[in-house]
């Protein structure tokens, strides 16, 4: 079955450092472009990082660009988040999304993990 599987989240002192890793299962991984999301208490997801099927592009939020950085290993099926520099206000679940990109609407496909809190605190 399909899976997205969210981890490294945990609890981190401000200006600390966690790598979110998300591993995938049940699709073609590298058909698919792949985001950060996130959801702190009280307001709407965020998207907070992208990257393309082929690696080619990358995005970035404003409030995390120069603090984190999305990558992915296809030969792992697996996309991380590198997040430095950490404030309490990145304080959220963080969730792992992937889409396929394909001109082909009955091919097209999204799917989400179930999430990992991050704990920005003193």
């Amino acid at each position: 079955q399909v899976q997205l599987v969210e981890s490294g989240g945990g609890l981190v002192q401000p200006g600390g450092s966690l790598r979110l890793s998300c591993v995938a299962s049940g699709f073609t991984f590298a058909n698919y472009a792949l985001r950060w999301y996130r959801q702190a208490p009280g307001k709407e997801r965020e998207l907070v990082a992208g990257v393309s099927s082929d690696s080619g592009g990358t995005g970035y939020a404003d409030s995390v660009k120069g603090r984190f950085t999305i990558s992915r290993d296809n030969a792992k099926n697996t996309v991380y988040l590198q997040m430095n520099s950490l404030k309490p206000e990145d304080t959220a679940v963080y969730y792992c999304n992937a889409r396929r990109e394909t001109l082909v609407a009955r091919l097209r496909r999204e799917f989400w993990g179930q999430g990992t809190q991050v704990t920005d605190s003193s």
